[in-house]
């Protein structure tokens, strides 16, 4: 356990942080599989918003920039393919 009132404090702030980006990588799953089972006028919206979450979490610092374009990247050959 910490000894110091610092070290007990970024052990609060670690928490918080791992709750925060356990739910960001949460939704970016879900966001992902809506968007790939997404058919017909519903899957452009869906793959944008897969797209908009992705960078979300990209300025947040929970994905890597290139874990995220190379998502974009599939999304976006998969919104190419429908069209």
């Amino acid at each position: 356990m910490a000894n110091t009132k610092s070290a007990m404090k970024r052990i609060r702030q670690a928490e918080r942080r791992r709750l925060r980006n356990r739910a960001m990588r949460s939704k970016i799953r879900g966001v992902i599989k809506t968007a790939r089972a997404a058919e017909g006028a519903t899957r452009p919206a869906a793959i944008l918003e897969a797209i908009r979450t992705l960078d979300k979490a990209v300025t947040k610092g929970v994905v890597h920039r290139n874990t995220a374009a190379r998502k974009k990247s599939a999304l976006a050959r998969r919104l190419a393919a429908a069209k």
